[in-house]
Order: C-alpha cells, then structure tokens, then sequence
C-alpha cells in the first residue's frame, strides 16, 4: 500500500473488523461530513515532535511511559479525574527521569480511548440478546435496546469531550501545574502515607533541593525545561470514519496526520494485512503502535513493519508486546532476533496488562500486581539477552484509589476488589500501584 497512492477514504476497499453495526448510514454520513469541518484536535507539529522523541526511545537514549483509561467515559470526563490521572503520570515520570536517569516521552491513553473492540458482536443476559457494548463514542452501558443501539452522533460527543481534556490538559501541562517546583505537591492524599508515597517524597525532595541550587548559581527556575511539561496524547483507532473526518493534509509539508491524537495504534483484533486500519494508518505521518500478543506469525509482523514503516524510519513504529508473564520468555525472545536480523527501527514497548486478566473468586475481572511485574522485569531481561532496546511501557492506570488490580504493596486481595471496582472496561492500577512500578521500572532502566 505505497503512501504516495494512498487516500484517507481507501481503507473502504478493504476489510474493517471492529465496526459498529450503524442503523442509518445516512446519520452516519451526516456526523463524519460535520467532523470534517471541526478544528483538529491535534496539530501535525505536535505530532513531528513526538516522531522524533520516539526515535530517542528507538535508541535508548529515551523511554517511552504511555498510559491511561482502559475506556475512558463521558461521564468521567471532569477535572478532577483529568488532573488526577495527569498527576500520576507527572509522578512516575519524575520517578523514571531522576531514579531512572532517563528523559522520558509522556503519552496518555486520553482525549479520545472512547471506544473498544469485543469479541462479539452481540450479548446475551438472561435469554436477551442485544449489541455489544462498543464504548461510549459508539453506544451506553445500559442493558436495554435503546441504549446499546449504536448512535453515530456519539462521536460528536467523543470529539467535543477530547477537546475538552486536551484543553485542560495544556492548561495544566504549560500553565505551571507540570512544573518540577510541584513535585511534591503531586502526591495523592491516599499515597502519601504509602511505602510509595513516601519513597517519592524523598525523591521529590532531592529535586526540590536541586531545583534550589540551580537557582542559587543563576539558573533560572522559570525555565520552560523546569515550569512546563509536555504530555501527547494516544487511542486506538477502532472507528475509522471518525479518524478519516479528522485526518488533516499539512499545508507546511503535504503530509497527512490524523488529529485526532498524536499517537494511534492498531490492536490486536484489527492488524489483519489486509485490513482497513493498516490500509489507512499506512498513509498517516503519525507514530504508530501495533499491538502483537503470544499467538502472532513472525511473517506477519515483518509484513507489518513494511507496510506502516516502509523507509524504516526511527520512531514511526512501536511494536506493543502483550504477551503473558507465563509466555513472554519463551515467545519474546525469537521476536525480538528476527526484527533485529532484518535491521527495523522499532520502539519496543510493554503491554503487561492484557495477556494477565483474570477472574477472580470475587466473580471480578482482574490483574495481580505481580504477574505485572513479572512480564516487565522478563521484558527487559529478554531484551538485555538479546542485545536489543526495551524502550517503553503501555499500561492502563488511574489516578483514584480503585481496588481493580490483586497485590502491590497494600497487598489487594480478591475479597477487596468490590470495595472500589470502578472500571467500565479492564481493571486498572491504582496510582499507588502505577508509582511501585516506576520505581522498578527506573531500577531496571539504570541497570
């Protein structure tokens, strides 16, 4: 599918898995000629500057910490939320950059991870069968025909809450809330107290205390390298009529970006070769993420770096392993030797989160910390082994104090998990959770 020929419309020529079932395709047309003509959400600028921080990442001059909402909700679009997931991130950040010795590329799963692909089309409860649900930018929670019926002005919605957190989010990233003089100020209440809490106050206070000293030799505090941060922003692009209506040609290069979001990737259930999401984040200026579970062909995965990285270039492709803390050592391993033989510049990134769900005695969906840490630390030492670069992490993480994932060092445990089981969708870490994986993150990265 060479870019030169490529068209934001021609991924109609070819399969799309993960679609909604639209009842009025006329509603449909209407809503994506509508998008067609909002601002973007994104700016291709943004998005060049992320292109070439991964490209640090692709050589270990970098790592990669992208994260957020398994499915975020409209109804969970408020401030609040928004800045307790941003403090989260903030701090681990801190945690990988200082304890790690490492700049770090910060990517949310935000403003836009408003819909998510199902097994099945439909669902059955007590003898009723009714659509999946797809997410809030597709269709409600709420077990009833009305509410699972797909409604394509959601997405409207979906585009104006993205704006709405991404202008919240510049806010607080350029407006002195990201400053490194905050450090301190972003520990949550319910963490301080913790072991974590209290390892990232001590850290904190060294910065502070270096922060300090700079100013005392003239270096000025209001350094835009001190008092600002730059966060971009993620999703999965599952809806490709939404992504077409937001793909933008730069008028500086000719290029085409999605603007919809810095950064796309493209999950497992849609990689097909040759499918519509691959025909059309083939032809976007975008980094790209892939997402590769235990079963993947190597072929296929080669097939793929070809055909959404064709120049090779450092920083457009991130391959996201998923893979089970039972599997990883023994699948990883000629992964990463056949991409090496054949030279592709890839950011390698780990999903722990996926291939580790479980059901609990609870009756919950859920995740231990432990089998977490286990496909991280065998990541990184598969990799060490291998002579190639781990250069991120993909998690789904919050800001709140939910009980959805086992363990972590308040030792969660299944008859805990109904105490604040929150998710719509997968269970989360808890910020406190999030934090104990960074500081053992930032342990391995300065291994």
């Amino acid at each position: 599918m060479p870019t030169t020929t490529w068209n934001k419309a021609q991924w109609k020529n070819f399969p799309a898995h993960q679609q909604p079932n639209w009842p009025e395709p006329g509603v449909l047309e209407r809503v994506i000629a509508e998008l067609s003509l909002l601002p973007p959400l994104v700016f291709a600028g943004e998005i060049r500057s992320l292109s070439e921080m991964l490209a640090a990442a692709a050589r270990g001059e970098a790592f990669l910490l992208q994260g957020g909402d398994c499915s975020e909700s409209f109804s969970q679009v408020t401030a609040p939320n928004i800045r307790e997931t941003l403090k989260v991130l903030l701090q681990m950040a801190v945690v990988l950059t200082y304890a790690g010795g490492k700049p770090v590329v910060k990517v949310g799963r935000i403003a836009g991870q408003f819909a998510k692909p199902r097994s099945s089309d439909r669902e059955t409860i007590d003898g009723v069968n009714l659509p999946s649900y797809r997410g809030d930018m597709v269709n409600r929670a709420e077990f009833t025909q009305e509410a699972r019926t797909p409604n394509p002005k959601f997405m409207l919605r979906g585009y104006n809450m993205a704006a709405s957190t991404l202008n919240l989010l510049r806010a607080f990233t350029r407006g002195g809330f990201g400053s490194l003089q905050r450090v301190q100020a972003w520990n949550q209440e319910f963490v301080a107290q913790s072991p974590m809490g209290r390892s990232y106050d001590r850290l904190g206070k060294q910065i502070s205390q270096a922060i300090r000293f700079m100013e005392t030799i003239g270096i000025s505090a209001e350094n835009p390298q001190i008092n600002q941060t730059v966060l971009f922003t993620s999703h999965e692009a599952l809806l490709l009529p939404y992504e077409e209506a937001l793909t933008r040609q730069d008028h500086i290069t000719g290029d085409w970006y999605d603007c919809s979001a810095h950064m796309l990737w493209i999950g497992e259930r849609t990689r097909q070769l040759d499918g519509a999401h691959v025909a059309f984040l083939s032809g976007v200026h975008n980094p790209i993420g892939v997402k590769i579970g235990p079963d993947h062909d190597i072929d296929d995965v080669k097939r793929l770096a070809e055909i959404l990285n064709p120049e090779n270039r450092a920083g457009r492709l991130t391959i996201i392993t998923r893979l089970g803390s039972k599997r990883i050592e023994k699948v990883l391993p000629p992964l990463l030797r056949e991409m090496k033989r054949e030279g592709l510049q890839i950011v390698w990134s780990c999903d722990p989160m996926h291939a580790n769900t479980y059901t609990a005695t609870s009756g919950h969906k859920t995740r231990s910390f432990n089998d977490i840490l286990s496909e991280i630390t065998c990541f990184f030492e598969t990799h060490w082994s291998e002579g190639t670069i781990p250069g991120g992490v993909h998690l789904e993480m919050t800001g709140n104090n939910v009980t959805e994932c086992t363990g972590g060092a308040h030792n969660i445990v299944d008859e805990q998990l109904a105490s604040n089981y929150l998710t719509s969708c997968d269970p989360r870490l808890n910020a406190e959770q999030s934090l104990e994986v960074a500081f053992q993150i930032a342990e391995m990265i300065r291994s």
